[in-house]
């Protein structure tokens, strides 16, 4: 693996700017279509660089309808889109921002019906044209779960080592397989690896959530990032889980009346920030491993404005593997203010 400086990232919506649209999500009747997507991508590229952010994960939603089997007037629009895609991929690779998709929980190549799976295949190939007309690297990857059990997990992931198989070339070089938090732990996606050669996605939350080997986790992080070819930048998904009591609004449909629950977090939900303590043990316990880290935090890209200056007050440690210095802390903790107030803030 190459020794490079770290990137953070963040998953599709900008909820720091309001102006920003991740993807053009009219309906079918006002025909919506992925060259205005990329207009509001080419826009995101100019926030992101602007704010010095160089890793997105664009919407799966980026070509509306575009293998809907019922509107096969949107069964065109990526290669109607060769241009914009061409300059989109361009952008990026000179502003050096990292580009990928996440399919939806929709896409299941385990499936028992192979109607699903042919649905799903169909999916991953849209995608993986995007990526290659963008003639993005082979870092510019579509991460997927394995799927559902279906009550007997080894068949379950069989199935999924039968079905890449039949997968086009395309979508076996771009999909790269993540384990998850309730039903294939890191083990059972290396099992997977070790039958299909698929790199794998490394999860935080998900390997606390789902681990019933009692696997060590330096240990499976090293054999996660190990399925990443020399000269490729693995990437893995770090998030906290909610801690948050919160209270839920009953009303009686007989009386009408109102009544007030208390409701505890569940441990699989993600917070709307990383703990930064989190963080800074998860990056010492991986010291000297080289990947980049998409957050996965609820509130997006605020969450990624939120742990730099964090990084360098906690860690500074690990805010050097960020490309973070202390003179920009003045600087980082300003781009936080602008959108972000600390509690106790504000008056109230």
């Amino acid at each position: 693996m190459i020794s490079r400086i770290s990137r953070l990232g963040f998953p599709v919506k900008v909820m720091g700017r309001d102006d920003l649209k991740s993807n053009d999500s009219r309906r079918a009747a006002s025909n919506p279509h992925l060259k205005v997507s990329l207009e509001y991508i080419d826009a995101i590229l100019d926030h992101l660089d602007r704010h010095d952010m160089r890793m997105y994960r664009m919407s799966s939603d980026l070509a509306p309808y575009a293998t809907h089997p019922d509107m096969p007037q949107f069964h065109t629009m990526v290669a109607e889109s060769d241009a914009e895609l061409r300059a989109v991929g361009e952008k990026s690779r000179r502003l050096d921002i990292r580009l990928s998709f996440h399919p939806s929980q929709f896409v299941v190549l385990n499936s028992p019906d192979p109607e699903l799976v042919r649905k799903s295949t169909w999916d991953l190939v849209s995608q993986a044209e995007m990526l290659d007309r963008m003639e993005l690297g082979p870092e510019a990857v579509m991460v997927i779960h394995v799927g559902g059990t279906y009550g007997d997990i080894p068949a379950a992931r069989q199935r999924w080592v039968d079905t890449w198989k039949t997968l086009p070339e395309p979508v076996k070089r771009r999909l790269v397989l993540e384990h998850d938090d309730l039903r294939f732990s890191a083990a059972d996606v290396l099992w997977i690896h070790e039958h299909t050669g698929v790199r794998l996605i490394f999860d935080h939350q998900h390997f606390w959530c789902l681990n019933p080997e009692r696997a060590d986790m330096r240990q499976t992080l090293e054999a996660i990032l190990r399925t990443w070819p020399d000269g490729q930048q693995p990437k893995l998904h770090f998030s906290s889980p909610r801690t948050e009591l919160r209270e839920q609004i009953r009303i009686d449909k007989k009386t009408k009346k109102k009544t007030v629950k208390l409701v505890a977090p569940v441990n699989t939900g993600h917070a709307d920030f990383c703990n930064p303590f989190e963080f800074i043990t998860f990056m010492r316990i991986a010291e000297g491993l080289n990947f980049d880290v998409m957050l996965e935090a609820k509130s997006k890209d605020l969450a990624l404005l939120r742990l730099r200056p964090d990084l360098l007050r906690y860690g500074p440690d690990v805010a050097a593997r960020f490309g973070l210095k202390v003179e920009d802390a003045a600087a980082l903790e300003s781009e936080s203010d602008a959108v972000l107030e600390e509690e106790g803030e504000g008056g109230a």
